[in-house]
């Protein structure tokens, strides 16, 4: 059966034993050598095989100095050395002479070598103009050999081919090598295999394959005497073939790669194949990667294919790979519950049941952030089956109901702390991202709030001009599904642009900078993910505490929300900025921002005019009415360099004499607001005493010592405060 597929399979093309590509065969080339007028094909870092050999054997240079410095002729192209001794011709044999001078040096006792250098004896030479009969070769012939002394060691070495044959394979390469790969090691079936592997690889050009790789495999495969890749296991060829990981790792990565392709043709790649499976492929249902869902822990059979079926409605119906996981585990967890308590048909499954499964669950995950989501799981689960008749067998008491699931726990805030996106958004700092390709995603993520493999999938048309010239950006929302557009400032349109002209035709702006040969593969979440990490680490970002700051991509997308939030913008606005479905998902924005100022307010060290502490008790009986009116202040009364606590029915009878008000009110974060205004001051009772001012400086000195004390007040407390984690403003 298998065979029948493999020959209906493989075009006339790839059936060859011997397979032929050009150097610059995306796939299968590795392009021209780096070296000019080398003329062989790249294998590393865009040189070939030889000049790769002597870039690291010069201790790894910079490539471009190496490219520009080194010889452009591989080993069998540059002259051998010439014996030390002046005027032979004679190629070297031992100690820097052929080896004849070698033997006449021997037999004069070894004298010193300088010396007698410089009065050599005389050799037999051959008749002038008669030289090595490889073309490159200026050195003399042996006696009976067209050979000098190194290329005639290299004839006897590769079996003494006939002597035009080997002279032949020193020729000068004028055009770039092909690329052959050599099939007649294996066996019909075995071959048709590979020959099928290597025609998907060129089909897909996901990623370069080299040819010596392919032929490491072959002989690999041919020393086994295997008939078929089927027959043994991925484990089996993983462990048993090559030399220990990671000497062959290209090898055996190729090999399972191969494994999976032909299993792939012989299994099927649709759902028809692969659902009677327990262990489902995710690759033959259209998912990339090899990742799998695995059935085999839900014992029961009647329960196991209930779920299958769920799983594979669910995600032909668009749902997320790693939702269909989570759906999985709660069910394997459902399925080892009615394992212990001995359900043994649908039909068994009632309230009752359900309400044991409830208090089970409460007593191992309350107050865990997944309780509820465990319960709306076998929620959905049994709600599919009653929906769409699966199975009738189900009781029409097996419900779930709202009051089931716990309360709902507000979540921490998540956006980050402005002293830290000042750090991050320092211009030196986002320098010192040195990919552009990556500093560009970070600012697309805290200026645009895409999620970031949103951020990373968009395509290079990804700008939008709408008829006032106003940029866009265009992403998909993998989230919903939908194509959404977000405004962009002129500048993040600028370095777009400039993306757009690094990647060039590739048809999407981040593409995967390896294996990738037309650029269609976007760089992936995790391999940003650590370039940020470092990135971070670079810049030392600190939060208010002094402390390394670890975040993740998304809490920049809940920062552009709660700053849009506190610059006022309508909620319906940011919702269309941040594409969220419903108005509750931006509401919590609005909500977070009022929790994290309140919270802060309440931890915050706060003086009055005198430098003396203001306690306001957070816990007291009037602590919600406090707030209200304290927020109402801070929006309508706020202060650059502190809070008015004057009631709000109140008018100020200070004007804006605000630091010999008694009402004023700060702490410790406008602490460089006041040590700029006392530096002001200073300046302005200087200038008055010069002037004769009286008056004006004595009103300044006043001012002047309400700001000493509150700075030295702040100051004193400013490591209490950091010791016991007061006005931590890092929520992430």
């Amino acid at each position: 059966m298998l065979l029948e597929q493999l020959l209906g399979a493989v075009r006339p093309e790839f059936r060859a034993e011997v397979l032929v590509f050009a150097a610059a065969d995306p796939v299968f080339g590795g392009g021209a050598c780096r070296v000019e007028s080398c003329g062989r094909a790249a294998r590393s870092k865009g040189l070939c095989q030889g000049h790769h050999l002597r870039w690291v054997g010069a201790g790894r240079p910079d490539p471009d100095v190496f490219v520009a410095s080194t010889d452009h002729r591989w080993r069998r192209q540059r002259p051998n050395a010439a014996c030390r001794v002046t005027g032979c011709g004679y190629g070297t044999a031992r100690g820097g002479m052929c080896q004849l001078h070698g033997q006449r040096w021997d037999r004069a006792g070894r004298p010193d070598l300088h010396g007698w250098l410089a009065d050599p004896p005389t050799i037999k030479t051959p008749p002038p103009g008669v030289v090595c009969a490889v073309a490159h070769c200026d050195l003399w012939p042996q006696a009976t050999l067209p050979l000098c002394h190194a290329h005639a060691n290299t004839w006897k070495v590769n079996g003494r081919p006939a002597m035009d044959v080997f002279v032949c394979r020193f020729v000068e390469v004028t055009a770039t090598a092909e690329e052959i790969i050599r099939l007649g090691l294996l066996g019909p079936q075995l071959r048709l295999e590979i020959q099928y592997v290597l025609q998907c690889r060129h089909e897909q050009r996901a990623t370069k394959t080299l040819p010596a790789v392919v032929m490491a495999v072959v002989r690999a495969l041919a020393a086994t005497g295997a008939v078929s890749l089927l027959d043994r296991t991925e484990d089996e060829w993983r462990i048993g073939i090559g030399r220990p990981a990671p000497r062959d790792s290209n090898l055996r990565a190729l090999l399972i790669d191969a494994r999976r392709k032909v299993s792939d043709l012989a299994d099927g790649d649709s759902w028809e194949g692969e659902f009677d499976r327990d262990v489902w492929q995710l690759r033959r249902l259209g998912f990339t990667g090899n990742q799998r869902l695995d059935f085999t822990a839900i014992e029961q059979p009647w329960l196991r294919g209930l779920v299958k079926r769920w799983l594979r409605w669910r995600l032909g119906a668009g749902l997320g790979l790693e939702a269909g996981r989570r759906g999985l585990r709660s069910l394997t967890r459902f399925a080892l519950f009615c394992q212990r308590v001995g359900v043994g048909a649908l039909a068994d499954i009632d309230r009752v049941l359900l309400e044991r499964y409830l208090a089970d669950l409460h007593a191992e995950l309350a107050g865990r952030q997944r309780h509820g989501d465990q319960i709306g799981q076998l929620n959905s689960f049994l709600h599919a089956v009653r929906q769409h008749h699966w199975d009738d067998t189900l009781p029409a008491t097996a419900l779930v109901f709202t009051q089931d699931y716990p309360a709902r726990v507000e979540r921490a805030p998540r956006a980050l702390a402005e002293q830290v996106m000042a750090q991050i958004e320092h211009p030196d700092n986002l320098a010192r991202f040195t990919n552009p390709a990556y500093r560009l995603v970070t600012q697309i993520l805290i200026r645009a709030g895409l999620r970031v493999t949103d951020a990373l999938s968009v395509s290079r048309d990804c700008v939008v001009i709408d008829a006032e010239s106003a940029p866009y950006l265009r992403y998909l929302n993998h989230k919903m599904k939908r194509e959404a557009l977000v405004p962009i400032d002129e500048q993040l349109h600028a370095l777009i642009v400039e993306q757009q002209g690094r990647v060039g035709d590739a048809p999407v702006l981040f593409p995967r900078s390896t294996k990738n040969p037309d650029g269609r593969t976007a760089t992936t979440s995790s391999t940003y993910r650590l370039a940020l990490y470092r990135w971070l680490a670079l810049c030392d970002v600190r939060d208010a505490h002094g402390r390394p700051v670890r975040l993740t991509p998304h809490q920049w997308r809940h920062t552009l929300g709660t700053r849009l939030i506190n610059r006022d913008v309508p909620q319906e606005v940011v919702r269309r900025i941040l594409d969220h479905d419903s108005p509750q998902m931006t509401a919590h924005y609005a909500r977070l921002h009022d929790t994290t100022v309140r919270r802060h307010w309440e931890a915050a060290r706060k003086v009055d005019i005198a430098g003396a502490l203001v306690a306001i008790d957070p816990a007291g009986p009037l602590a919600e009415a406090a707030w209200a009116k304290q927020r109402l202040g801070r929006a309508t009364q706020a202060l650059p360099n502190g809070f008015c606590g004057l009631p709000v029915q109140k008018t100020c009878p200070h004007a804006n004499a605000c630091l010999t008000c008694p009402m004023f009110v700060t702490t410790a974060e406008f602490l460089p607001q006041h040590r700029t205004h006392r530096g002001q001051i200073i300046e302005l009772i200087t200038a008055a005493q010069a002037r004769g001012q009286t008056r004006l400086a004595e009103m300044n000195q006043q001012v002047l010592g309400n700001l000493d004390r509150i700075i030295d007040t702040l100051d004193h407390d400013a490591d209490d405060d950091a010791s016991v984690g007061i006005g931590d403003s890092d929520a992430g």
